[in-house]
C-alpha cells in the first residue's frame, strides 16, 4: 500500500515512556484501520495513525503491529473496535448466555474458537461475533490485554440525543457503515463498500426503501471521511433535512494535534475510549 493512504499524526511532545498513563484505541474496519493514543494523566490526544483503502487488512495490520513501535508500548489501557462479517445482535430478552455456540450458526463463514460477547443494555441487546482465525490471532497475540469490541460499539456511543431517530453513517474511502436507532431502539446496521456517489445513492436509496426511514424526523450524523458539499453530501441532501457531523464527544480531551483536519474525521475512532 502506498503511503499516500495513510497517515501519521504525533505530539512532538509525546514521550513514549508515559504509555502506561495512555490508553491505545485501534479501529479495524473493512478496508481500513487507525489508532489513537489517549495520554489520560493529562487528556491530551498524543498520536493518531489512519490507514485506508487496505485490500488485506490482516496481513496490513500484522505487518503494522510488528512494525510499529507505538503499537509495542505498554500501555494502560487498549480498546479495539472490529470488523467481522460474523456479527449478529441478539435481543436481551431471547440471549441465552449458557448456549454461546448455538449463535455460530449464524455466521457466513467458519469462524475462530474465540466468541466474542459484549452486552449493549442502553440498546436492548447483545452484539456476539467472531474473527478470522489469522486476525484473532494477531490481535491477541500482539495486544495481550486488549478489550475487543463491535464495530457499532464507538458508533452506538456518538448518539447523544436518545429521544432522537438517528442514522449514523460512518465512512471510510471506499465504504460506509449505516447503523439507525430509533431512541434506545437499535434497528439497523450494515456495511457497504462504494467506489462513487451512484453507489453510495442506490444503497442510500435501499436503505430509506427497505426499513422505511422517515426523511423529515431522521437525524443523520456522519463521521469518518466524508465533507460538507462532496458528492456523498450531496446525495443525502437530497433526501434528508437533518445532517450534522459526530465531532469528538470528550471536551475533556485536548484534540490540538487535529487541528488542521477536519474533526469529524477521527469521531468514531476517539468514541472507542468511552467504550466499556
Amino acid at each position: 500500500m502506498s503511503h499516500k493512504n495513510s497517515i501519521l499524526l504525533v505530539d512532538p511532545e509525546f514521550d513514549p515512556s508515559t504509555a502506561p498513563d495512555c490508553n491505545l484505541l485501534l479501529k479495524i474496519t473493512a478496508d481500513s484501520f487507525s489508532y489513537a493514543i489517549i495520554d489520560k494523566t493529562s487528556n491530551q490526544l498524543k498520536a493518531v495513525y489512519d490507514q485506508q483503502e487496505s485490500r488485506n487488512i490482516p496481513h496490513d495490520l500484522a505487518v503494522k503491529l510488528k512494525n510499529d513501535s507505538y503499537l509495542n508500548l505498554p500501555f494502560k489501557d487498549i480498546k479495539v473496535a472490529v470488523y467481522s462479517e460474523n456479527s449478529i445482535s441478539i435481543p436481551t430478552e431471547l440471549f441465552d448466555a449458557k448456549n454461546l455456540n448455538q449463535y455460530a450458526k449464524f455466521f457466513t463463514e467458519v469462524p475462530s474458537d474465540n466468541l466474542y460477547v459484549r452486552p449493549f443494555a442502553q440498546y436492548g441487546f447483545t452484539s456476539i461475533f467472531t474473527l478470522q482465525r489469522f486476525m484473532d490471532e494477531t490481535l491477541t497475540d500482539t495486544l495481550l490485554t486488549c478489550k475487543l469490541f463491535d464495530q457499532v460499539a464507538p458508533i452506538l456511543a456518538m448518539v447523544q440525543d436518545k429521544g432522537k431517530k438517528s442514522l449514523i453513517l460512518d465512512f471510510t474511502a471506499a465504504s460506509f457503515t449505516a447503523v439507525l436507532t430509533a431512541g434506545e431502539k437499535f434497528i439497523f446496521r450494515n456495511c457497504y463498500e462504494i467506489e462513487n456517489a451512484e453507489e453510495f445513492n442506490y444503497y442510500l436509496l435501499l436503505l430509506i426503501q427497505q426499513i422505511q426511514i422517515d426523511l423529515i424526523e431522521t437525524e443523520v450524523l456522519l463521521s469518518g471521511i466524508i465533507h460538507e458539499d462532496d458528492a456523498y453530501y450531496q446525495c443525502l441532501e437530497k433526501y434528508f433535512r437533518n445532517i450534522t457531523f459526530n465531532t469528538p464527544l470528550s471536551d475533556q480531551v485536548d484534540h490540538k494535534i487535529l487541528e488542521d483536519m477536519p474533526a469529524h474525521y477521527y469521531s468514531s475512532l476517539l468514541a472507542l475510549d468511552i467504550c466499556e
